[in-house]
C-alpha cells in the first residue's frame, strides 16, 4: 500500500474518527485505526466494538492495500507535520512509513486481518431523512439523557418508529425531551432503537455532508450514512420506560415566556442556589413572574419579568439548570409553559414538534 494525500485532508479525516477510538482499549487492536487504499479512495475505519465509523476521501493511490496503525501516535504526528503533502506506505512486518518533505517516520502497526469489521447492514430496513432534521431531532433530545450508568436504558436517545413517524426521546427521570418527524416507511412498520449517547455525539459532529441521511435499522444495531461517512452503533438493550405516562395530557394554566429574557434571569438567580438543592421558586402573580432563590451559605436573590398570567397566585419550584437546558434547546422567541399546580410536571413547548417536561422540586418554606 502506498498513497499521497494532503495534510489538511488527512487531518480532516482523522478528526472524524478520533473520538471513536477508546481511551483505554480493552484490546490492543482497538487502539489502532484501519487505513485502506483502493482506486482513488482512502478509507479510515475506527471502532470501540459499540460504535464504529468509516470515512473516506479522494487521494493519489499508488499501490492498493491496507494497514493498521496506532491511532493516537499517528494523529499526534500528523498534527505536528508542517509539509502540505504526506506519503504513507505499508512496509513488511506490519510497519507504516510516513514521509513529509525531508522527514521520515516509521510506526509499528498490528495485523490488519485482526481489525474488527463493521457489520454489513444491507439487509436492514432503510429509509432517508433530511440531514438537518435528523440532527435537530437528536440535538433536541440528547441533552436530557441520563449521565448515570445505573439507569442504563436512559443513557441513550430512544428512536421509536410507529405509524410513519420517528419519535425521539431523551430523559433522566427529572426532565424529558421529545420530538418527532414523518418518515418514509410503511405505516405498519414499528420498532424501538436506543442509541448510545456516544453514537449520537458522533452523528451530530460528523454527519452532514449530504442534504439527506440514510438510516439502516436492524434488531440490535443502527447505521447512519451521509456522504462519505458511515457510522454504525450497537443499541442499548432493555425496555425503555413508558414516557407517555409522565407527559401531562392537559395543563390548567398556559403562560407565554420570553425565552432570552428568562434565560438571562435564570442564569442570574441560579448563582444563589447550592450544589445539593438547585431550586428556584417560580411565583406567578397577575402580569408577573417572580424568581427567587434563598441559600443560607450564599444569600438570596429575586428577579422578575412580565408575563401574561391572570389567575390566582401560583408557586412552583424548578431546577434552574434543567430549565436553562430546555430553553437553550428551544427555537422560538417565546415558549409556552403549561402547569397545573405546585406538584405536577411543567410542560414547555414552542412552534416546533418538540415538547419538554420538567419535574417540580419541593417548595422550601423559607422561599
Amino acid at each position: 500500500m502506498k498513497f499521497v494525500v494532503s495534510r489538511q485532508d488527512l487531518s480532516n479525516l482523522i478528526k472524524k474518527i478520533q473520538n471513536v477510538v477508546p481511551q483505554n482499549a480493552p484490546m490492543p487492536i482497538l487502539s489502532h485505526c484501519l487505513i485502506e487504499a483502493d482506486q482513488d479512495e482512502l478509507i479510515f475505519t475506527a471502532t470501540d466494538l459499540t460504535v464504529g465509523t468509516r470515512c473516506s476521501i479522494k487521494a493519489k493511490i499508488q499501490e492498493k492495500g491496507s494497514l493498521s496503525i496506532p491511532t493516537k501516535r499517528f494523529f499526534q504526528l500528523v498534527r505536528e507535520l508542517t509539509e502540505n503533502t504526506v506519503e504513507i506506505s505499508a512496509l513488511k512486518g506490519e510497519m507504516a512509513e510516513i514521509k513529509a518533505g525531508s522527514s521520515n517516520f516509521r510506526l509499528h502497526g498490528l495485523s490488519k486481518d485482526d481489525y474488527p469489521q463493521l457489520p454489513d447492514l444491507q439487509e436492514a430496513t432503510q429509509f432517508t431523512l433530511d440531514t438537518e432534521t435528523f440532527k435537530e431531532m437528536l440535538y433536541s433530545t440528547a441533552f436530557a439523557v441520563s449521565k448515570e450508568d445505573n439507569r442504563y436504558v436512559l443513557t441513550g436517545v430512544l428512536m421509536r418508529i410507529e405509524a410513519g413517524n420517528a419519535i425521539f426521546v431523551g430523559t433522566d427521570g427529572k426532565r424529558l425531551a421529545k420530538t418527532e418527524t414523518r418518515v418514509n416507511l410503511a405505516p405498519d412498520f414499528s420498532g424501538e432503537y436506543i442509541l448510545p449517547l456516544k453514537a449520537v455525539d458522533e452523528i451530530l459532529k460528523n454527519i452532514g455532508e449530504d442534504e439527506s441521511t440514510r438510516l439502516y435499522l436492524a434488531e440490535d444495531k443502527v447505521a447512519v450514512e451521509s456522504g462519505s461517512t458511515l457510522l454504525v452503533t450497537k443499541l442499548l438493550s432493555g425496555d425503555y420506560p413508558d414516557f407517555a405516562q409522565v407527559i401531562p395530557q392537559k395543563s390548567e394554566i398556559s403562560v407565554c415566556l420570553h425565552r432570552e429574557e428568562l434565560i438571562a434571569l435564570l442564569r442570574q438567580i441560579s448563582l444563589f442556589t447550592n450544589e445539593t438543592t438547585h431550586s428556584v421558586r417560580f411565583t406567578f402573580v397577575p402580569g408577573e413572574l417572580i424568581l427567587t432563590a434563598n441559600c443560607a451559605e450564599i444569600g438570596e436573590g429575586k428577579v422578575n419579568m412580565p408575563v401574561n398570567f391572570t389567575g390566582e397566585k401560583l408557586e412552583i419550584a424548578f431546577n434552574p439548570h434543567y430549565f436553562l437546558d430546555i430553553l437553550r434547546h428551544s427555537k422560538d422567541e417565546t415558549v409556552n409553559l403549561g402547569i397545573s399546580d405546585s406538584y405536577n410536571p411543567g410542560v414547555i413547548t414552542d412552534s416546533t414538534s418538540s415538547l419538554f417536561v420538567i419535574m417540580p422540586m419541593r417548595l422550601n418554606s423559607d422561599g
